[in-house]
């Protein structure tokens, strides 16, 4: 989450009508995550809602997708907030010239420090999201799949190095590394795509919300795992590997759907590919972030270390 877009406060009073909620009590801006622009907007009665603006990376002609995946998968009991109707039963609104949602808000915080057994929730809950999108029939393609990384590494061109020395000839020996190896052969699934711990809500140690489905895909489904264990089982700067979260992030995913020997065999490669994706995509947000923006930039270098490490220890990561 973040904010690029200024929503004045006329604006979204005049939108909390259409919606019936009452008047706008109060409303903030969010600034963590990088893709749209967020506020979190209580109505006069109390209720609490979340305002997405759908930024430039997110295109208005997939909203459709995600917003039939997140009604799918609530209708199927998992806690996910579907974007709300107005009165005139319309989902999408248009907000500031951006395309806009208000969301359901649903109560629990992010982790910083998850333990095992939020670990293992959480991956849990991740196979039984997989086993409820079955049957989720559309389809949008993975713009942030192995060419999509190639093209970013382009685009960042000569700029990487100014994050770090020597980083543009990493990355391009490691696009060469998954070219050669990354698997073809596994089951393909409709997946979430960026379970960070800031995209799940705990309370306790049982996970009450899944949010952000914004990159959510038709993937290699064993990816979405190694996306979460690069997310879920490392220290913020990337430094520090926590095998208990890892294992146990694993054993609750295992537990809920079936892993595969094949996949179990894949995740080393899909982990690397996963911990290049997002030292791509945080090195371009990194390089072209507004300097007006109200937006908390992440550090591309937590990412490229997680890489080193999976490319150094292997399905040992994964014991």
């Amino acid at each position: 989450m973040a904010v690029y877009t200024h929503v004045p406060a006329e604006e979204m009073a005049a939108l909390l009508v259409r919606y019936g909620v009452g008047g706008l009590r109060s409303a903030k801006g969010i600034a963590e995550g990088v893709e749209n622009s967020n506020y979190l907007v209580e109505a006069e009665h109390g209720q609490r809602f979340i305002l997405t603006l759908y930024e430039k990376r997110v295109d208005a002609g997939d909203l459709p997708f995600f917003l039939g995946l997140l009604d799918h998968l609530a209708d199927r009991g998992l806690p996910v907030p579907r974007a709300l109707k107005d009165r005139d039963g319309v989902q999408v609104q248009q907000v500031c010239g951006r395309p806009a949602c208000l969301i359901e808000f649903l109560p629990g915080v992010s982790l910083s420090h998850p333990t095992p057994r939020q670990a293992q929730a959480t991956g849990a809950m991740l196979g039984r999201m997989h086993a409820a999108l079955a049957d989720f029939a559309p389809e949008r393609p993975n713009v942030l799949g192995l060419p999509g990384w190639h093209a970013l590494a382009a685009r960042c061109g000569d700029a990487l190095d100014g994050i770090a020395p020597g980083l543009a000839a990493r990355i391009a020996d490691e696009l060469a590394w998954l070219d050669a190896h990354w698997p073809t052969d596994l089951p393909h699934a409709v997946i979430h795509a960026d379970l960070f711990p800031d995209n799940v809500l705990m309370l306790g140690d049982k996970v009450a919300g899944i949010i952000d489905f914004y990159f959510a895909c038709r993937e290699v489904r064993a990816w979405d795992l190694a996306v979460t264990h690069s997310a879920w089982a490392f220290s913020t700067d990337g430094a520090t590997f926590d095998a208990a979260v890892g294992a146990a992030l694993i054993a609750g995913y295992a537990g809920s759907f079936a892993l595969s020997d094949a996949e179990r065999a894949a995740l080393p490669a899909l982990a690397r590919g996963a911990a290049l994706r997002f030292t791509l995509t945080r090195a371009w947000d990194w390089l072209n972030t507004p300097a007006d923006a109200l937006v908390t930039r992440k550090d591309p270098l937590a990412f490229l270390r997680r890489l080193d490490l999976y490319a150094a220890k292997g399905l040992e990561m994964f014991a």
